[in-house]
C-alpha cells in the first residue's frame, strides 16, 4: 500500500443521549463539519449512538449491525465526503448480549475493519461508582489493525487503553497509528487519561488518536472529554477540552520513523523469563 506523507485527522467529541436518532444526527453533523474543515480521517467516540447504563433500556434501543441507523448514516457520509470515518463504537445486539463494536469505513462507504472491545470495565471506584460491563457485553478476542491510506491503524476501545500489551501487539503487526476512543468516567479521566494516551504513543513510537464522550449524560454518568491527538514523541497536538465539538491536527507520518529510529524499543523487545522466587528469609 502506498502511504501518503501527511493527512488531517479529526476527533469528534460528543455527549451522547438516550435517543439514538438524536445521537445519529449529531454525529453526522459533526463528521460533516470536520470534513468541511479539511479532515481526511474522522473518529467518533465510544458509544456514538447511545449512552445508556440501564440494561433493559439498552437492549430495547439497539439492534443487529445490518439494521443500525448510525452505522448506515456514517457510511453515507464517508462516501459523500470521500473521507475515512472511524466509528469509535456502537452497541450492537449479538444474541442475548451486546458487542461494543468499532467500525472503520473507507471513502467509498465500505466497512474495512471491525473490532469488539476486548477488556470489559468491571470496577468499583473510590467515589462509589460501580461498573459491570461483563453483565451486558460480550468481549472481543482479537486485536485488529486496519489498513488506512496512510498506514496501519491499531484499534481499541476505552478500558483497553490500560493494557499496553494490546498496543504493542498492534505496533508489532504494523500499526503506526493507535486509537482508543472512549467514554471515560470523569474520575478516572482526571487521574489517568492524558498520561495513558501519551504513554501508549511513546512506548510504540506511534500516533494516538482518541475521540471521547464529555459531560453529564442523561443516564447520570459523567465523562471526562478531552479527545486527544498525540504524536509519536508524546506531544499533544490537539485537545478538544470538555465540551461537544471537534479538534483537528495534521498528521506527519514521517514522525513515526523518526521516533522509532531515535528510541527503537520495538526492535529491542526481548522475552524475559521470570525466575522462581527463592525462600523467604526472616530479617533479624
Amino acid at each position: 500500500m502506498t502511504q501518503s506523507a501527511t493527512f488531517v485527522a479529526a476527533v469528534v467529541q460528543m455527549r451522547s443521549t438516550r435517543d439514538p436518532a438524536r445521537n445519529r444526527d449529531d454525529a453526522v453533523a459533526l463528521v460533516r463539519e470536520a470534513a468541511d474543515r479539511g479532515a481526511d480521517y474522522v473518529q467518533t467516540p465510544e458509544m456514538t449512538s447511545l449512552v445508556e447504563r440501564d440494561r433493559a433500556r439498552l437492549f430495547a434501543a439497539v439492534g443487529p449491525e445490518e439494521s443500525d441507523p448510525t452505522l448506515a448514516a456514517l457510511r453515507e457520509v464517508a462516501c459523500e465526503r470521500r473521507i475515512v470515518v472511524h466509528i469509535g463504537s456502537i452497541a450492537i445486539k449479538v444474541g442475548d448480549r451486546i458487542a461494543n463494536r468499532a467500525f472503520v469505513i473507507d471513502a467509498a462507504g465500505q466497512i474495512t475493519a471491525r473490532y469488539d472491545k476486548i477488556h470489559l470495565f468491571d470496577v468499583d471506584l473510590p467515589n462509589g461508582e460501580s461498573w459491570r460491563e461483563s453483565a451486558t457485553y460480550t468481549g472481543g478476542s482479537e486485536a485488529v489493525v486496519a489498513a488506512l491510506p496512510w498506514g496501519g491503524l491499531g484499534l481499541s476501545i476505552c478500558y483497553d487503553l490500560r493494557f499496553p500489551y494490546l498496543f504493542r501487539a498492534e505496533a508489532d503487526a504494523g500499526a503506526s497509528i493507535l486509537a482508543a476512543p472512549a467514554c471515560f468516567t470523569r474520575q478516572t479521566g482526571e487521574a489517568h487519561w492524558h498520561i495513558l494516551q501519551r504513554a501508549r504513543a511513546i512506548e510504540n513510537g506511534a500516533f494516538v488518536i482518541s475521540a471521547a464522550q464529555c459531560g453529564t449524560h442523561e443516564d447520570g454518568r459523567e465523562t471526562y472529554g478531552h479527545s486527544l491527538i498525540v504524536d509519536p514523541w508524546g506531544r499533544v497536538l490537539a485537545d478538544a477540552g470538555t465540551e461537544v465539538g471537534i479538534a483537528l491536527a495534521e498528521i506527519d507520518m514521517g514522525l513515526v520513523a523518526d521516533a522509532r529510529g531515535r528510541i527503537p524499543t520495538l526492535s529491542h523487545t526481548r522475552p524475559v523469563p521470570v525466575a522462581a522466587p527463592g525462600p523467604v528469609r526472616e530479617v533479624a
